[in-house]
């Protein structure tokens, strides 16, 4: 089992709701249980900044599924959670990033772990960094919470909400 940590990011329609259905999602992929879900924060737009505050959220998943395959996994949970065609940094229902697969690093034409920038991010530094600060990112070799601290993002982001798992996300966190 590998555990993995995954981004989730919403900034149009019911955005808390498209998060709690993303992470249902991938508790129902076989193989892979959600352990840890950070709070959510709304954060404000990064790249384009003329569109709607995201919410932003973290969780810590174990799986069987190779790095590559969940990352496909990925992409077909938020076709199914509702996400439409967007370019990139607009507006989107729903956006699931593979973080962290153990590890690994992995730098290929279609899959990049650890993701790429996301020492530079807030909006990921901040959560990720409530669930799992003395996580080492293997490229830098600095744990979140330096990352974080050392980070020159000056994007707000914002505690919006405690994610408080819905029946569903509670046994499938707990019986995977």
């Amino acid at each position: 089992m590998a555990k993995v940590y995954l981004g989730f990011g919403s900034n149009k329609g019911d955005r808390l709701q498209f998060v709690k259905k993303a992470i249902f999602e991938i508790g129902s992929i076989e193989g892979t249980s959600v352990t840890k879900i950070s709070k959510v924060y709304e954060t404000k737009p990064w790249g384009i900044k003329e569109q709607n505050d995201f919410l932003n959220c973290v969780a810590e998943i174990t799986t069987i599924l190779e790095a590559e395959e969940l990352a496909t996994r990925l992409k077909v949970a938020e076709k199914i959670v509702g996400r439409t065609a967007s370019s990139k940094w607009y507006e989107r229902e729903i956006d699931i990033d593979l973080l962290f697969y153990a590890n690994r690093i992995v730098n290929t034409e279609s899959l990049r772990i650890p993701h790429a920038e996301l020492e530079n991010r807030n909006f990921v530094l901040v959560p990720l960094n409530e669930i799992a600060p003395d996580l080492v990112h293997p490229v830098s070799g600095k744990k979140i919470s330096e990352l974080l601290h050392d980070s020159g993002d000056d994007l707000g982001v914002t505690e919006f909400a405690e994610l408080i798992p819905d029946e569903e996300i509670l046994r499938l966190t707990q019986t995977q």
